[in-house]
């Protein structure tokens, strides 16, 4: 049930590498967080450089250092994974992303939210995945 939001810096990405990133996180969440592959919910928003303030190395390993093309990549799911599973995660979207647009894993920052099934509707002003909990449709 992961709903994904990124941010990237304004003209960094074209529609077709939009897809791309937007495949690469997906597949990662398969992969690693085990969803289902119809559960697909992402948007991207693009900011300005004068809107996204950040310190170019905080807590990074090496020489490596954030640039103008930092992206954010915030999502939110239910609880449960292991610790394991979201660091192959994390490490699986930065790499493909890295890859993909030949941006350093550095410039990919990401946090995941971890939110109960009673938060979440998915339409129709139902909460469908607590109902499941309980045995009700």
């Amino acid at each position: 049930m992961p709903f994904v939001n990124v941010y990237y810096p304004k003209g960094l990405l074209k529609k077709e590498e939009l897809k791309k990133v937007s495949n690469s996180i997906h597949h990662s969440l398969i992969e690693y967080f085990e969803i289902p592959k119809n559960d697909y919910f992402q948007m991207f928003f693009p900011y300005s450089s004068n809107r996204f303030f950040y310190d170019s190395d905080y807590l990074l390993e090496g020489e490596e250092k954030r640039t103008e093309n930092m992206m954010y990549v915030s999502i939110t799911c239910g609880p449960g994974r292991t610790i394991n599973q979201k660091k192959r995660l994390y490490k699986s979207i930065s790499k493909a992303i890295s890859n993909h647009l030949s941006i350093s894993t550095a410039d990919i920052f990401i946090i995941l939210n971890e939110t109960s099934a009673e938060n979440w509707s998915f339409g129709q002003g139902v909460v469908q995945l607590a109902n499941m909990k309980e045995g009700k449709e």
